[in-house]
Parts: structure tokens; sequence; C-alpha cells
């Protein structure tokens, strides 16, 4: 039997785990060569996982984005960096769990690495508020950004949360006006900011730490101004009626890129990053360096000036026949 949580639609999957566990243990208890059988099952499994992974709807890419097992920022971090030390508070009497920070090193290049870190069970994830940070996160990432900018260190966001805390408390301590604080500084930072959607992107929750050069996104994340389950209730008052919404809202990589709001969509392992996490974080480090490479030879000004052109071309909204001027032209 698989020890690996199985979502809905991978069940196909589980009487082919099954084969292959019990054709290993035979191998274990025996002196039977089962390498062959053993071969064609994996081969097999794995053929039928890339099927089943590449014809995903929005509101399967969903449930593999909030898979327990999918890497977090912490788990990308550990990847990335020998010498990372993480950062502590706001400045203002809290350290919020649910976003940390640190520094580190990315290859030889310093930098400062900061992102939303949900729990790997029920316990860690009370602790860390199941990735949903209080204003006292934004302003301690806002602090290390500000820490970032003074030394001239590149930044690495990394968003992985279903928004942030909408709570009584968190609205009494300012949670609009720590994301809106955050929108607008990010803007004047001089150094590079590169943001990747790792999994879940949430609202204000994920723009508060998503004003970036770069916005990079795995290729089963999904990034949304709402979660489908909200955006079904507002709609339909029905949140059954959430694999509709997921497909309207088009939150998947794919969506996003043709809407210019993402700049890369990076692939997954066939299974998810869950399934392969040390091959994600290979692919995600590469991309990193790619565009660092690519921005740390703009000038400050220059980069100031694309960061800002980007966020305005969003949003843009043509209609058929502005469509065809546009191609005339």
């Amino acid at each position: 039997m698989s020890r690996r949580p199985l979502l809905e639609f991978e069940k196909p999957l589980v009487e082919l785990e099954q084969q292959i566990d019990q054709i290993r243990q035979l191998a274990r208890d025996s002196e039977v060569d089962v390498s062959q059988q053993l071969h064609q099952l994996e081969t097999l499994a794995e053929r039928r996982r890339q099927e089943i992974f590449q014809g995903l709807t929005p509101a399967q890419k969903i449930q593999v984005a909030r898979h327990p097992h999918r890497p977090s920022t912490l788990d990308f971090i550990q990847m990335f960096c020998d010498d990372w030390i993480e950062l502590h508070g706001d400045r203002r009497g809290n350290d919020d769990q649910a976003l940390v920070g640190g520094v580190g090193r990315l290859g030889d290049r310093p930098v400062l690495l900061l992102g939303h870190q949900k729990g790997r069970d029920t316990k860690e994830n009370v602790a860390r508020n199941f990735g949903m940070a209080t204003p006292g996160g934004y302003r301690k990432a806002m602090r290390l950004m500000d820490h970032a900018d003074r030394f001239r260190l590149p930044i690495l966001s990394f968003i992985d949360t279903p928004g942030a805390y909408a709570g009584l408390q968190a609205e009494e301590q300012g949670q609009g006006e720590a994301i809106a604080v955050n929108l607008r500084e990010m803007f004047r930072l001089r150094v590079p900011v590169i943001a990747t959607v790792i999994g879940e992107g949430g609202s204000g929750g994920a723009l508060g730490i998503g004003v970036a050069d770069r916005l990079l996104m795995f290729e089963h994340s999904v990034y949304t101004v709402a979660s489908p389950e909200a955006c079904a209730s507002i709609l339909w008052r029905d949140a059954a009626k959430a694999p509709e919404a997921a497909a309207a809202l088009r939150i998947t990589g794919r969506d996003l890129l043709e809407l210019g709001v993402v700049d890369e969509v990076l692939p997954e392992p066939s299974g998810g990053n869950n399934w392969a996490p040390l091959e994600a974080g290979q692919t995600l480090k590469a991309a990193l360096e790619r565009h660092l490479d690519e921005l740390l030879t703009l000038s400050e000004g220059q980069l100031k000036d694309g960061r800002y052109r980007k966020f305005r071309a969003m949003g843009r909204f043509l209609d058929a026949e502005s469509q065809k001027a546009e191609f005339a032209a």
C-alpha cells in the first residue's frame, strides 16, 4: 500500500502501486528475480501518471497545489542554501510564523529569501496559521526587504498561501494597510525581486510579497484573486460550484502566461512536485539563477521602470474590434 496521500483523481494508480509494493516485498523475502515484472509495472504506472497529470482540470490543479507533501518555502530554501540564517520579528512585537525569511546564498550569490510557510501536520499548521499571514507577517517581510535593499541583496520570494488571515484581530491590527504598504514599497526597491508561486497564490495575501521583476509559477500551482470556493459562494451562493469557478477564474499557469501575468511557467515532475521534490528544487534553482543573471545586468533605474511598466500593463481589456485594430497596426 502506498504511504503517500493520494488525491481523488490518482486513485486509478492505487492498484498498480499495491502490485509494485507486493513485488518489492517478494524480492526482499526470496531470491526470485522479479526485476523484469517490476520494471514493466513501474513503466506502466509512470505512463498512467503522466496521462493523468497532463490532463488536469483547474479544480484538480488546486488539489495538487494544496497537497500536504508539496515542497514548502523552507524545503526549497534548505535545498538551495547551506548557510541559511532565518531572521525574526517585525520590530513591533510580532514574529508571524506563517511568513518566514532570512539571508543565504544561491550558489555563490548572497540573497534574501522569504515566503509563506504552511505546516506538515495539524499541529504545525495551527502554529503557522495554515500559511495565512497576519499584518505582523507582512511587516516582517517588508523589514527584511528593506534590509535587502540597504545591503543590495537580490530578493527571492516564495508564494504559497490561501490568502491573508481574515480574522477580527488581523483587521484590527491593519491587515489591509500592511499589504498596501508592501505593494507600494516594493516598487521602490533597488534590487532584483523574483517571486515564485510554489503552491497556492491567493488574493492579497499573495500580492503582499508578489510585486516582482519576474513572476514565476510552477505548472500545477494556482494564482487567483479569490479561492474558487469563495468565488462560487459569492456568485452562485453555492461552494459546490467551485470547479466551475476555478475554470472561469483562469488561475492556471497556462492561462496566466497567456494573460501576461506570469513570466514563466516551470515544469513539474510527473505526479507533481510532491512526487519528486529534489527534481522540483533543481528546476526552480536553475530558473532563479537564469533570471537573476538577466536582472543583475540592469541599473537601479531600469529595474524600477521595468517593474512599474510590468504591472501597469496588467489588466488591459480588449474587445474584438480593438484587438483587430491593434493587430492591424
